[in-house]
């Protein structure tokens, strides 16, 4: 299952003028990767990245209703201090969600780093946005590497 399942992990915070070309970036590589088997997608539920690497899945599900969309959360309601808009599409992307797996029953010190992990070891493919060689995303990204996992870049490649 790993060989047919993608994660996905950048940043939460993007240039708010490239964030329709990533948009296009992320749905032609999903569409490559299903040219290559790939039909499960892994979304961490974060702002930013993550929600508009759902978003594309979710629009790219419309074409191939094979694709499944799961978002693996450091612990149930991650959305608690962000915007009324925030909140809304969040909640409207968990109504489409093939599955939720929670990775702590609370929010705690290190739920995020687990949540990056497993959803790295579940998957054989990462497509990222990293443009910094510090944080979450580094460490995933680093981490996707280690396991072996074929990293798609959609940020350039390193060094930063």
């Amino acid at each position: 299952m790993k060989n047919q399942t993608c994660c996905f992990t950048g940043h939460r915070q993007l240039p708010p003028d490239m964030l329709s070309g990533i948009s296009h970036k992320l749905k032609t590589e999903i569409y490559g990767l299903v040219d290559r088997g790939v039909t499960h997608f892994i979304a961490g539920g974060a702002l930013g990245f993550d929600t508009l690497a759902a978003l594309a899945v979710l629009e790219c599900r419309k074409a191939l209703p094979e694709l499944t969309l799961a978002l693996y959360l450091p612990c149930p309601e991650p959305d608690r201090f962000w915007s009324t808009e925030s909140r809304a599409l969040y909640h409207s992307i968990l109504r489409q969600t093939n599955m939720i797996r929670f990775l702590s029953d609370h929010y705690r010190p290190g739920c995020m780093h687990l949540r990056n992990r497993r959803m790295v070891e579940d998957s054989g493919f990462c497509i990222c946005w990293q443009t910094q060689q510090k944080g979450g995303t580094a460490y995933t990204v680093d981490y996707a590497a280690r396991c072996g996992l074929q990293i798609i870049r959609l940020a350039g490649q390193p060094p930063f």
